[in-house]
């Protein structure tokens, strides 16, 4: 039951408190674009058609593999051995998703995202990726969401989750 409260306590929105490490707005970064026969690695939908939603991991190599969503980023991100055969997320150079208000390309690992809410991507439920805490709580009302999450927050098992629509 303690573990049940601590869970819920740390994905709620009261959870994540301001720190030094953590910055007050998720960075902007520049990733390569994807192609127009770019397909996502998870689903196999064509990532470019849907500008709007695109993830993309960049490797130390230089490297691209681009998403239609951060679902499938983080379902891929958390998965790797399934995905991305022989490389180990210490390869992974940068991580970044496209911010929902502004179309901005932002570090994922300094986003938040909301889940449950009522705007669905090309795949479905999905995170909803916003540079601001505050942008992120007023989504969340605005959009009947039922939860803000950070990066280091998302397990495979949240991600199932809001696939099937229980977060």
């Amino acid at each position: 039951m303690l573990a049940l409260f601590l869970w819920l306590w740390l994905a709620s929105p009261a959870a994540e408190q301001p720190s030094a490490a953590r910055p007050a707005m998720a960075a902007a970064v520049a990733v390569p674009k994807p192609a127009a026969t770019s397909t996502c690695p998870v689903c196999g939908m064509f990532v470019a058609k849907y500008p709007q939603w695109v993830a993309t991991v960049v490797w130390r190599d230089g490297t691209a593999a681009h998403f239609d969503g951060a679902k499938d980023m983080f379902t891929y991100v958390l998965t790797l051995g399934t995905y991305a055969k022989g490389r180990a997320a210490t390869g992974i150079a940068t991580i970044a998703v496209t911010e929902f208000y502004d179309l901005r390309t932002i570090d994922a690992r300094e986003a938040y995202y909301v889940v449950g809410s009522d705007v669905l991507g090309p795949m479905g439920r999905e995170f909803i990726p916003l540079a601001t805490r505050a942008d992120a709580a007023e989504f969340l009302r605005d959009h009947d969401g039922s939860a803000i999450l950070t990066f280091t927050q998302v397990t495979l098992q949240v991600v199932r989750e809001v696939d099937e629509g229980r977060r």
